[in-house]
């Protein structure tokens, strides 16, 4: 048989007895090459552009319905739901200046950060105690871990609530931040199991030869080569604390110990009377600390679940 460097022989061919054919080699990338144009339309971009459009829509609607004046919000009939040639910033001049919410919004901040860093420093010790440290059951810690997360808030909140008012933390920003962390911990412990993994033992090892201490090879070794992992375990707890409301509803009943998302709805809802202007502008400028951190961190934080699940 000749030789042919850039071309393949047909299997086929060979199998059924008769003489080979050559097959051409094709350097197109994957398997683009089988789909046309418009079975790409069909199979690819069309999919996708439903996609964002059911996911972009939402935020559409909140942004249009941020600067519509209230005759427009009211009669839908009269005006264009979709759109409006009126623009006003009334409603966000309310919510900033007729309202405590730079004082919610600080309150969520300052909930959020402390709760993250108190769950992140816990989940980095026990991640690294499972995966690292050999002793029996400890695949079954890191699965009971995990299984605590699957527990309902709604089931929790009751019974936490009789322990918040006993030890006096009741209507006050300390009682989210030390409830926050048994929601976020198991699934930032998993998370990070599965991302120290990835990480190669024999560089520990090799530390441990030259008589490094565990808790250095946690902080010189295991760390910083995890920094995807930590910023997506960040991210995940970050924006839990900032959105959660059944814990933000029951364990808070001051105005100005509220956070944005119990505040909104329980100042801008009079009975059946909704101010839906101010409720979308406050939606609207509560997400934006989110859309910003997502912004710079998604590379990281796709690597870092990818990491995660493939382990």
């Amino acid at each position: 048989m000749t030789d042919l460097p850039t071309s393949r022989i047909d299997l086929k061919s060979v199998l059924a007895g008769t003489s080979p054919t050559v097959a051409k080699d094709d350097h197109s990338e994957g398997m683009s090459y089988l789909q046309s144009v418009p079975r790409r339309m069909v199979t690819l971009y069309m999919p996708l552009a439903i996609i964002v459009f059911v996911l972009l829509f939402p935020f559409y609607w909140m942004g249009l319905t941020a600067i519509k004046p209230d005759e427009q919000l009211l009669d839908l009939d009269k005006f264009n739901p979709f759109w409006t040639w009126n623009p006003t910033l009334k409603h966000f001049h309310k919510l900033l200046f007729d309202s405590h919410y730079p004082l919610w919004l600080w309150n969520t901040m300052y909930v959020a950060v402390c709760a993250t860093i108190l769950s992140i420093f816990a989940s980095v010790l026990a991640a690294y105690a499972i995966v690292r440290l050999r002793y029996r059951g400890a695949q079954w810690v890191g699965g009971l871990i995990f299984l605590s997360y699957l527990v309902p808030p709604s089931i929790l909140f009751i019974p936490l609530a009789t322990v918040v008012f006993q030890y006096g933390l009741f209507d006050s920003p300390l009682a989210l931040i030390l409830t926050y962390p048994t929601i976020l911990i198991p699934f930032s412990t998993w998370l990070l199991m599965g991302y120290f993994k990835t990480i190669p033992f024999e560089l520990e090892e090799c530390a441990l030869i030259d008589g490094a201490s565990r808790w250095q090879l946690l902080v010189k070794i295991v760390l910083p080569r995890a920094i995807p992992g930590l910023i997506s375990a960040v991210i995940f707890c970050f924006t839990l604390c900032w959105n959660e409301f059944i814990y933000a509803l029951t364990f808070l009943q001051s105005t100005s110990n509220k956070t944005v998302p119990v505040a909104i709805v329980n100042e801008f809802v009079d009975g059946d009377i909704y101010r839906w202007g101010s409720l979308m502008a406050g939606a609207l400028a509560g997400s934006l600390p989110l859309v910003i951190l997502y912004a710079f961190f998604v590379e990281h934080y796709v690597s870092a679940m990818t990491g995660a699940v493939k382990e």
